[in-house]
């Protein structure tokens, strides 16, 4: 018969494995009580009967004065301990001697216990504890019945029966009340997430916190952070396609409208064909650019940059060889040789484009573009660019590492996406680095690449 979906919940499982144990727990505690009372009344049954046998050594009956004269002196309960006197001397003339009810205790031959010493069983009477000793030819021989004793034992039993119900009555319930104060926090935490899951706006819902156990605090905060997280890069990924769709709108609003002019007066006005083929085609380089930046963009966002020992000087000097000789700027290196981190050589390159002709778009094309890779005292890499340009304002600061933010002062002036420094900001971000903008005095921009050193 399949299990209900219940039976496999936390609760019934705790419940389960907690009765278990209990049952467990209770019955071997009580095994060992009584093992262990059982011990120590049998021990005081042999402390009992050595005494008995020790007095009976020290006093010779040999006849049946003698017998009377112990009878009549001695404190021997004969209900519970029966006496057998067996004179095996030559001159004995009454070889044998019987206490009360001895000779019915004889009657039927007592059956020997297994494993305990001494301990025997006689049907009709119960469990004897047997001693016999001698002394000059005479044996005695003592039965003590132990049944006072089983009677605390049998008492011992039913105490630790009634403790074992009572357990079982009364752990479940305890245990249910603490396994509530335990799950009803998942609980709770499981019924809202199934709510959030199915809400249309689920951005601005939030699991609840409780105050205890701190794991399930700890787990609900943790979910709360991750439900932020993600609420804010759903924003983000709104914001990103409403600005790629208005970046595209732009430049194939412009290719329409230049075809459609081609259409209606190529024929008529030859003269503005070639005009509007320059249009169409630099606005389609313009949405090329367009689309290999998102494209490098969605890239970083996915990426998992590998790091490794990064000689960082040779790496930034082998692009500043390679990238200097397309700018119409002075571009001026200083490099410090053997500067080494644990990095990434694509993302750095990169990077250094990305800031390299940012420099040369916003400056002029006779001012000097200043790279240099430098160690300072704290022993942290730092690969500055420096340029001559016209500066960002304090505002555009806050702005300028969002992704298709462009300042005022030079969209549809300057030719761009918004998204070179956003692509460079996040590879640092992989690359454990971190990536700054400040003024550069009296003139220009200062970004400054923070890299991990080894």
């Amino acid at each position: 018969m399949p299990m209900k979906k219940n039976d496999q919940s936390s609760a019934a499982i705790m419940l389960r494995s907690l009765m278990r144990l209990i049952i467990v727990v209770t019955l071997a505690l009580g095994l060992l009580i009584i093992i262990a009372v059982g011990h120590q009344l049998l021990q005081g049954v042999r402390s009992t009967t050595s005494h008995i046998t020790a007095s009976l050594k020290k006093t010779n009956i040999d006849g049946d004065d003698d017998w009377e004269d112990w009878r009549k002196n001695s404190t021997l309960d004969t209900s519970a301990s029966f006496v057998y006197v067996h004179n095996k001397r030559a001159d004995a003339k009454v070889k044998q001697y019987l206490s009360p009810n001895a000779d019915d205790v004889l009657e039927v031959k007592p059956i020997k216990i297994p494993f305990l010493t001494h301990l025997y069983y006689r049907p009709g009477i119960g469990f004897l504890y047997h001693r016999m000793v001698h002394a000059r030819g005479i044996y005695y021989t003592l039965w003590q019945n132990m049944k006072p004793q089983l009677a605390v034992l049998e008492r011992v039993i039913q105490v630790t029966a009634m403790i074992l119900v009572l357990t079982l009555i009364i752990t479940p319930f305890y245990i249910r009340r603490m396994i509530k104060r335990l799950t009803d926090p998942l609980t709770a935490l499981s019924q809202t997430t199934q709510v959030i899951a199915t809400a249309k706006e689920p951005g601005a819902m939030q699991l609840p916190v409780p105050a205890t156990p701190s794991e399930v605090t700890e787990l609900a905060g943790n979910f709360n952070e991750l439900l932020s997280m993600l609420n804010e890069r759903q924003e983000q990924q709104k914001l990103f396609v409403m600005n790629a769709a208005h970046e595209l709108r732009t430049p194939i609003a412009t290719i329409r409208s230049h075809a459609q002019l081609i259409e209606r007066h190529g024929e008529s006005h030859p003269e503005i064909i070639a005009k509007s083929v320059h249009y169409i085609t630099e606005e389609s380089r313009q949405m090329q650019q367009l689309i290999d930046e998102l494209l490098q963009l969605s890239r970083a966002d996915r990426l998992a940059l590998e790091l490794h020992h990064l000689n960082l000087s040779d790496t930034v000097q082998t692009i500043m060889q390679k990238i200097t000789p397309t700018f119409s700027q002075k571009v001026v290196t200083s490099i410090q040789p053997n500067v080494y981190v644990n990095g990434n050589a694509s993302a750095v390159e990169q990077i250094l484009i990305n800031l390299v002709t940012n420099a040369a778009k916003y400056s002029p094309a006779d001012s000097q573009i200043d790279v240099s890779l430098s160690l300072p005292t704290d022993g942290t890499p730092e690969l500055s660019v420096k340029d001559q340009g016209s500066g960002i304002s304090e505002t555009d600061k806050v702005h300028i590492f969002e992704r298709f933010y462009r300042s005022a002062d030079v969209r549809g002036t300057v030719v761009g996406t918004g998204l070179g420094l956003a692509i460079a900001t996040q590879l640092a971000k992989l690359s454990n680095s971190q990536l700054t903008v400040q003024d550069n005095e009296p003139q220009g921009t200062i970004f400054t690449l923070t890299l991990p050193h080894e």
